[in-house]
């Protein structure tokens, strides 16, 4: 929840800007508060940026007022959405079964959830974290069928590393990761678990994205204040 309409669009246009004058190998999603995300598709539409919302209703419609359905945003063909993020986890309540529901809505109108997973400070050190992440996956999504599952992007946030300035080591990302991998493996097969994108996010930033990045089983960022400087997102792209 930052910067006004004017700031948002002068962000848009840089990062668009930087990002075609490079050949990059990889696919950069702006994920922007809904108010602005026609703004951004319109900039993106012209440019190799992919646009995604950072959150979706679990309702199909009806009386919900202030909440943004995916068939709203499959009507303006935004292809991907954030779901579970660790600050709707934390400050809205939101649990594993709500996430089932939202990436059900999600499906059913061919939009791509981004799904957060990740543990607490406390549920790492009393060496829960691994336990943790499982229940996430399997009370939120998998319950899916493997064509279902196909369209599913992960996210693993350490939630001790987000704005607090500190990160998880390429090792202890790598091991996660890893993890996660196999997990998807032991319910889809290797094919899948393959193919499936498992991004970082946890204060990745312009300094430590490479070595992040050159972690086998990292495939991407999921990358927060970081982004709201064009500078500094445009280099952790160029990291990848």
């Amino acid at each position: 929840m930052n910067l006004t309409f004017q700031e948002a669009e002068e962000l848009t246009v840089k990062i668009a800007e930087a990002i075609d004058e490079k050949d990059l190998s990889c696919d950069v999603i702006i994920c922007p508060p809904a108010l602005f995300l026609e703004m951004t598709s319109d900039i993106a539409d012209e440019s190799n940026l992919a646009v995604g919302a950072q959150n979706v209703s679990e309702y199909e419609q009806g009386a919900y007022t202030g909440e943004v359905a995916a068939n709203m945003l499959a009507s303006m063909e935004i292809p991907y959405s954030i779901i579970g993020h660790s600050e709707r986890r934390k400050y809205f309540g939101e649990d594993n079964s709500l996430l089932a529901q939202k990436t059900n809505r999600l499906l059913d109108n061919n939009i791509s959830p981004i799904f957060c997973c990740g543990e607490l400070i406390e549920e790492r050190n009393n060496n829960k974290h691994f336990d943790v992440v499982k229940t996430q996956l399997n009370e939120g999504l998998f319950h899916l069928n493997e064509d279902e599952f196909s369209n599913i992007v992960i996210a693993y946030e350490p939630v001790w590393a987000i704005g607090t300035g500190l990160t998880a080591s390429p090792e202890q990302a790598q091991e996660m990761h890893a993890y996660i991998r196999g997990l998807v493996e032991e319910k889809y097969g290797k094919s899948t678990a393959d193919s499936t994108s498992i991004l970082y996010g946890g204060s990745c930033n312009a300094k430590n994205a490479k070595e992040l990045f050159s972690q086998q089983d990292v495939d991407g960022g999921l990358i927060g204040g970081a982004s709201l400087k064009a500078d500094d997102f445009v280099s952790i792209v160029s990291s990848f």
